[in-house]
Order: C-alpha cells, then structure tokens, then sequence
C-alpha cells in the first residue's frame, strides 16, 4: 500500500466576495484627485475656476468606475497553494502561491496567506503579475516553533488592472490544518552515523575487544589473537588455513522510547521546549534503531498514556511513529510515570531496550519517575536521559556579587547535587543514566545505543 505523503496536501479554489463592498481606491486614485487642487490656484483670480475641480473630480470618479468595471469577478480568479515538502520544527521551508486568470484582463494582484502564528509571526504576502488567460506564482517562508496540527485559513487576494485607479478584495476557502513533524533531517543525519560507526565497529573486532554481539557476519582468515572458540573448523579443512567466524551486533531486537509528556517539558531550552528537543532525539533513535535491524516501540504519556506503538519495523511503521511524535502534547500537569512503566512492563515481557526520556522534578522525596525507572531495570536495559540545565550549573558556578546573589548560588547547587545523587543512585540500580545538553541529546541516546550493542546488554 502506498504511503501519502508528509507534506501538506495542495489546495485550490475560485476566488469569493470578501465583503458585501469589494471595491477600494488606490493611492494613484487620491493622487490624480489631490491634483485637481491645483485649479483652485487660478480659483484666487476667478472663482469660476473652481468649477474646473469639480469636473475634474468627475472625470477622475468615471475612470474610477470604468476601471472597476474592467476587473475580473472573483469567480474568474483560481487561487492555489502548495507545500513542496514537510514541515519541520525549526526548519525553514518554502511555501508556493499561484492565481490563474481566467478573464481576458491583465491585473497585478497581492495574495495573503491567513497562518497560524507558530508557523510564521507576521503574515505573508506576495506580488504578482498574471497576464490576461495566464498564471503567475510567488513564494514565501515559514518558520515552524511548534509540533502538531496548526490552522492555515483562506487565501486572500487583492488585484488590479495595469490602470491601477480600482482595487477590488476576494478570498478563497483554502482552510486547512498541516501537520509540523519533529526534525526528520536530523534523523537522516544520525542514520548516516549509524553507518560511520559500523566502520569503527569493524576495526575494534580486529583488536578483538570482549563483548561484541553472537550474530554470525562473516568468515576472514584467523589472525593472532582471536579466540580459539570462533575457528571455523569445517571451512578450514575445505580451504586449508585456519578461518574465523566474525559476529556482529544481535539484530531484531525490541527498543522501546518512552516520551514523557508531563509539564516540566514544557519548558524552553535554545528556542524550543525540551519536549521538542526530546521528540526530534527520539525519532532520530528510531531511524538509528530500525537500519540497524531492530524492532522499535514508542509510548508517549502525560496523565494517560497518549500513543502505544508496539515494536515492529518497516517503512510504514517509521510513518506510524513519525506522526505519533508529530501529535505529543505537553501536559500542564506532572506525568504519571508509574502507569507508562506498568504500560511498559505489561506489553513486552521479553528483555528490551527501553530509553526513556524525561526530566526529574526538585521534590523533598524522590521522585515517582526514578522509581518507576528502578522497577524496569531488573528485567530491561534501560537507558534514563534527562537534559542538563545549563542556566542553572551557571548560576551555580558564577561568583555571588550581593548576598541575595549567595542564596541564589547555594540554592542552586543543593538542586544540582540533590539531582546528581538521584541520577547516581539509578546508576547503583543498573540503570545507564544520562545528563546532557539539548544540543548533544540526540548524538548522546545514539552512542549509547551503539554501546549497548556492541556490549550486548539486551
């Protein structure tokens, strides 16, 4: 079955009557009328020059009116608007508009696009020129600084004849909502690393380094120091000099992702949430997962669990969490992280990887989500990242210039090392903690990943 596309679907449709009275002056309009003042110079001499404005007003009032008259109907005006690729959370992407005249009219036209503010903070818009029977198109960018589905409303136009004395308004229902998906160039990226790190894999089994997955690869000519026990007896009698077995990473087994969605992710870090930064992390993961043969489940939760996917792999199972992520919402209220684990434990009893993603919040106790981390080590590898805070390991080390600035300092480093014991206790449990800065969260969950392989801890 042939998946659609990621990018938004085109739309098309005959302009519309935006109000009851379309119709404008222009500035060319109130130019040609503010220089009728000048008969009233010769108004000073003879007062009857100022019947001289009044015609020539007239005349300017007629054109105006005969210029309306040669503007096409909305109906004959066909206005498009197309999405050449998917839009990506910070990532800047172009946006096409086009008019098609049906009249035998030349008009020069401005299109309005209506968008939502999280795709671009002031609204576009775009000059053509369409000839009589023709088509002309523009284009404008957007900048999307959130995930999920945003409103576009219609498509506005305002257009001209070459005479430029009317203007006439008209719009045309291309309401729609697009999808802003996580950054899925940073996943093609990291995929490539995948490959980079087989090369390096590749030499450390020349080293012979312990630990290294059981999955048959490949037969090379013994060299000194492998182990006795990978000696390919049969295919060393056939060629006659001693051959070993060389193995490779165990493949198709289960990752989980699990994304929290709670409040403390709803915080801002470099630009974005830290929900965001941990969306584009896990779906770079996914990718990483899914080439190097694995089966990768996801589960997003806030106060419920909002998506369940269960492992699996393929180009239509990528497509499935890629649109999983795209809709996580963050939650104004704290995640319920012991029902996501219970989720979890439920739905895979096998041994998996299981990355979580998440944050800890400052309590006096210790908080649900190190616990609920705890139950799933025993039976899982887990792998438990949280982003660092780097304003406030700042604030920590910066020197104190008043005594309020003091209290500040100390508070802050009695947060940091409260959350450096939390994170250290989980790793006492087994659990591979991670702290690391938003921008080196996704190379940080791949190279553990990759580490967890390469030691064959699932």
């Amino acid at each position: 079955m042939r998946m659609q596309p990621l990018a938004p679907a085109a739309m098309a449709a005959p302009a519309e009557s935006a109000r009851m009275w379309a119709f404008a002056f222009t500035p060319r309009m109130f130019l040609l009328l503010a220089a009728g003042f000048l008969v009233l110079v010769p108004a000073w001499i003879d007062h009857r020059a100022a019947y001289g404005l009044l015609a020539w007003d007239a005349l300017v009032f007629v054109l105006w009116a005969a210029d309306a008259r040669r503007l096409p109907a909305p109906g004959e005006l066909q206005l498009h608007r197309r999405w050449p690729e998917p839009l990506a959370i910070g990532r800047r992407t172009a946006v096409d508009l086009a008019i098609e005249n049906q009249s035998q009219t030349f008009v020069r036209a401005w299109l309005t696009d209506n968008l939502s503010g999280a795709l671009r903070r002031d609204l576009p818009e775009v000059e053509v020129t369409v000839p009589s029977a023709g088509t002309a198109s523009g284009q404008y960018f957007v900048d999307p600084h959130e995930r999920g589905d945003l409103p576009v409303a219609r498509l506005s136009v305002r257009y001209r004849t070459a005479w430029g004395l009317a203007e006439r308004w008209a719009a045309a229902p291309l309401d729609q909502h697009v999808r802003v998906y996580p950054d899925l160039r940073e996943a093609r990226h990291q995929s490539m690393y995948l490959v980079r790190s087989r090369q390096v894999a590749i030499e450390k089994r020349r080293d012979r380094a312990t630990g290294l997955g059981r999955d048959f690869e490949s037969l090379r000519d013994y060299r000194q120091g492998d182990e006795i026990r990978d000696i390919c007896w049969s295919a060393t009698s056939r060629r006659a000099k001693i051959v070993t077995k060389v193995y490779q990473p165990e493949r198709s087994q289960a990752v989980w992702i699990i994304v929290d969605g709670g409040r403390l992710l709803r915080a801002r870090v470099e630009h974005q949430t830290k929900l965001d930064c941990m969306v584009n992390a896990a779906l770079a993961l996914t990718q990483v997962a899914l080439t190097a043969g694995d089966r990768v489940a996801l589960l997003t939760y806030g106060r419920s669990v909002y998506q369940r996917i269960a492992p699996d792999r393929g180009p239509q199972h990528l497509r499935r969490i890629v649109e999983a992520l795209a809709t996580v919402p963050a939650h104004p209220a704290e995640a319920d992280h012991a029902g996501a684990a219970a989720s979890v434990l439920a739905s895979q009893k096998q041994r998996a990887l299981i990355v979580w993603l998440t944050d800890v919040a400052e309590t006096a106790g210790v908080p649900d989500v190190i616990e609920s981390a705890s139950r799933l080590s025993p039976r899982h590898a887990v792998v438990f990242a949280v982003m660092g805070q780097p304003e406030m390991t700042a604030l920590a080390a910066a020197a104190p210039a008043a005594l309020a600035d003091s209290y500040r300092m100390l508070a802050a480093q009695e947060t940091l090392e409260r959350r450096d014991g939390l994170l250290r206790g989980l790793r006492q449990r087994g659990v591979m903690a991670l702290e690391v800065s938003p921008r080196d969260l996704t190379p940080a969950l791949v190279d553990q990943y990759l580490r967890v392989k390469e030691r064959s801890l699932v």
